[in-house]
């Protein structure tokens, strides 16, 4: 085809090419050089934990019971509750953790699934040591799996929160280009990713800015992201003990990966979390704060 174009359009069209790939080759050095530098210097809260196979990374601030899970949207981690989870470690125990692939953990050998998450998350917390029951706070596609978990497993369940955000979200061409737009250095270089949780405070902010230029990271956030709409209706479906409290928070959002990123974002789960543990404290039959 390229044979049949004038020979000045064919020089433009071989000049365009060139740099076109000169341009790919210099951001996937880019990109390498300096995911190499951020491995170095990054510094991992918490521990790692077996479930099976391969080990989840899993990090837990404060005292006191109930203990509560904060289960992160789609692309989250841990990092992404650098706002609440030293707030809610004031009151009691948060523990926070990244999924498989996602952030510290390690990935297993399974395929992706929403229900995967929910039998890893509960395995997690077994092999932890961590004792329910939980309050389990989710962010978008995290309030599906701590709704599943709440349907399955009940006994290990205080309360549930439930955070949502209002505002638009990514086009899914858009998201499923992110590990390859990622390995080219194009997302480090425009911040288009990172920008998202530039108002994450401290060494969360590093963490989450870091891991959404990593494509490894990003390959599964765009597997969750895609995932979220047809989990949450297949979540809908099973039945949540009405026994247990159930909290709805919504919160502004900025697009995809949804993050908690800001003070004010953050502020209405955290007083969600505070008061949800202090009423279940408060019950006759309630929780010591040892």
């Amino acid at each position: 085809m390229l044979a049949k174009l004038p020979p000045n359009l064919r020089r433009i069209v071989k000049a365009v090419f060139a740099v076109l790939l000169f341009l790919v080759l210099v951001g996937t050095t880019y990109q390498s050089v300096a995911t190499a530098l951020e491995r170095r210097e990054l510094e991992r809260p918490g521990r790692f934990v077996d479930v099976g196979g391969h080990q989840l990374h899993i990090h837990c601030l404060g005292q006191g019971l109930p203990t509560v899970v904060l289960e992160a949207a789609a692309g989250g981690m841990s990092a992404a509750w650098g706002w609440v989870q030293p707030e809610a470690a004031s009151v009691t125990r948060v523990c926070s953790y990244d999924r498989a692939w996602l952030g510290w953990s390690e990935g297993g050998d399974e395929e992706y699934s929403p229900a995967r998450m929910l039998e890893e998350l509960h395995t997690l917390l077994v092999n932890a040591n961590e004792h329910g029951p939980f309050v389990l706070v989710g962010h978008e596609l995290g309030a599906t799996v701590v709704r599943d978990f709440a349907a399955r497993f009940a006994s290990e369940t205080a309360a549930i929160i439930l955070v949502q955000e209002s505002g638009a979200r990514a086009g899914s061409l858009f998201v499923r280009s992110w590990p390859w737009l990622a390995r080219v250095g194009f997302l480090r270089a425009a911040g288009t990713l990172s920008n998202l949780a530039a108002e994450l405070p401290g060494e969360s902010g590093d963490a989450m800015r870091i891991f959404l230029n990593r494509p490894d990271h990003l390959a599964r956030a765009a597997q969750e992201a895609l995932s979220t709409d047809g989990a949450e209706a297949e979540s809908l479906s099973r039945v949540v003990d009405p026994s247990i409290p159930v909290t709805s928070v919504t919160t502004t959002g900025r697009g995809l990966p949804a993050l908690l990123s800001t003070r004010g974002q953050a502020e209405p789960v955290t007083r969600a979390i505070r008061d949800t543990v202090l009423r279940l404290r408060g019950q006759p039959d309630g929780f010591t704060t040892q």
